[in-house]
């Protein structure tokens, strides 16, 4: 992977891990600068995906029933056990650490979605494929814009 400063590729290059932290404090230095004084601003983490015995083109699956109880989520994302979106975990990790001390808010809608492998709509709708990475409605997303509420209420009443 190669990343890029002021249009010139990083030499030499350096590890993916090192790359994100780059473009994350880069991101936040000019989204910082280009804000209003009043301005509110949110950074949501990612959202998971259920795949289970492969990615969506090798033939995964995201046939769950029930939400996923506390071990099992460890199982499928522990980043110890690189489990199937250690990524989303990982890249949260380097996000925490870039926006600390910054204007950013985070909501942090990653760990509680972890649990929700059986919101997804599968095969619902005549899909050739499972589909594990968006979600049915109503469902866990509205419960991220209950999240998003109550943080921005809670910013206006310490205002």
């Amino acid at each position: 992977m190669l990343f890029f400063e002021k249009g010139l590729p990083v030499m030499p290059p350096v590890p993916p891990a090192v790359g994100l932290e780059m473009v994350l404090k880069y991101m936040t230095s000019f989204v910082e600068g280009r804000l209003r004084p009043t301005a509110t601003i949110f950074f949501r983490t990612q959202s998971p995906r259920h795949f289970e015995g492969g990615e969506w083109n090798q033939g995964g699956s995201c046939q769950r029933l029930h939400p996923l109880l506390p071990q099992e989520v460890e199982k499928l994302f522990s980043v110890k056990n690189n489990g199937t979106n250690v990524e989303a975990r990982l890249v949260n990790q380097h996000l925490y650490k870039a926006i600390d001390h910054s204007v950013f808010n985070v909501l942090d809608i990653t760990r509680m979605s972890e649990f929700r492998a059986d919101a997804h709509p599968s095969t619902a709708g005549g899909k050739k494929h499972d589909d594990c990475m968006h979600w049915c409605l109503p469902g866990i997303t509205d419960t991220w814009n209950d999240l998003l509420i109550a943080r921005l209420n809670d910013i206006k009443g310490q205002n």
